[in-house]
């Protein structure tokens, strides 16, 4: 793996590169963005570069040779930690940072981080998954970042900022991560064999917002009928919002406890929400200014939103609104009753009503 290898992230490649080249280098950072755009991938070659012993780090370009950047490859590396949350658990257990109940502070990535280097002259740390780490593990990881080891970088990797505590984001230079450019993703999904054809390619990596894990998702025959639900329940007037709450979520059930996944399914699903009544807002902006009660598109877009304009602008506010809170970490089935039934409140009011 070299640099060639991480595509769509120039920029903050190049940060890090007059970061290094002036020794400005910070010790702890938040990489923030969508699932499966390649944020593992660049700290994992971001730890490669900074371990490699034959090329400066500020030439950002890892001699791929030596024996430190195959153990980095290999994963390996005695200065290379890495923690991430177990296939079979919902959060990352707190044994993984501070060791188990017989020999804490005894092992662990707060420890590890804390010795010297074995090899080199630093010690790299990636914390995947550190959207999944619970009160406690914040707590812990927290003390190790109030004052980090001055010949250590710590790398936290999350989908939003929002789902850490503040004294962690406070501590940590955040650095957001865009998705990748549709001509990426195709070109990915090809790679993968993922499609059959560049027009294939083209059309799911429109339809994934830069995300591999989206596009992956979308593969899927579950989550395109449960958006068809979704889509064909919100077109209808004055939806049943308790019928398509369950229909959502038992599609979400299907998933078991696999967190992470129902949040990426549930987000596209409220993206598409958002869609469909942006979509209304032209239609719906005819019909209150001149009679078009003969195109059907604008018959369709009263028939779903009675209450016009101010409740489409009502509806997209309610999904940017439940994408903040799914972003937060609340609590999913809550989240998607509250959510559609404002959405019918919306639609048919104008406004959502209080609870």
């Amino acid at each position: 793996m070299d640099w060639t290898d991480i595509q769509g992230h120039d920029r903050i490649r190049q940060m890090f590169a007059t970061a290094l080249e002036k020794n400005r280098l910070a010790s702890t950072f938040l990489f923030v963005g969508p699932a499966s755009i390649g944020k593992r991938k660049f700290a994992l070659m971001l730890g490669k570069t900074l371990l490699c012993q034959n090329v400066p780090a500020y030439h950002m370009r890892p001699c791929g040779n030596c024996e430190d950047c195959k153990q980095v490859d290999a994963l390996t590396h005695p200065d290379l930690l890495t923690v991430s949350r177990p296939k079979d658990k919902t959060r990352i257990p707190v044994e993984l940072l501070i060791g188990d109940g017989q020999h804490r502070m005894e092992s662990g990535l707060c420890h590890d981080i804390a010795m010297r280097p074995f090899r080199g002259q630093r010690k790299v740390a990636i914390l995947d998954d550190a959207d999944d780490l619970n009160q406690e593990g914040a707590n812990c990881l927290l003390k190790t970042l109030e004052e980090p080891p001055a010949d250590s970088v710590i790398i936290l990797i999350s989908q939003s900022e929002q789902r850490q505590l503040p004294t962690i984001r406070s501590r940590c230079q955040i650095l957001r991560f865009a998705p990748l450019p549709d001509e990426i993703v195709s070109k990915l999904l090809l790679e993968l064999s993922w499609v059959a054809d560049q027009a294939e390619a083209d059309k799911l990596a429109r339809q994934s917002k830069g995300s591999l894990a989206r596009a992956e998702q979308l593969r899927d025959e579950g989550l395109q009928g449960i958006a068809e639900v979704l889509l064909s329940g919100l077109a209808k007037h004055d939806f049943h919002a308790v019928q398509l709450a369950k229909d959502v979520a038992d599609y979400l059930q299907k998933m078991g406890d696999d967190a992470p996944k129902k949040r990426e399914a549930l987000s596209h699903l409220m993206e598409l929400a958002a869609d469909f009544y942006r979509n209304q807002l032209v239609p719906l902006s005819q019909a209150a200014v001149q009679d078009s009660s003969s195109d059907p598109a604008v018959r369709s877009a009263v028939l779903a939103i009675p209450s016009g304009l101010d409740g489409a602008a009502a509806c997209l506010e309610r999904c940017a609104e439940a994408e903040t809170q799914l972003d937060a970490n609340a609590n999913i089935a809550t989240l998607v009753e509250s959510w559609l039934d404002d959405l019918a409140s919306a639609a048919r009011l104008g406004y959502v009503e209080s609870a």
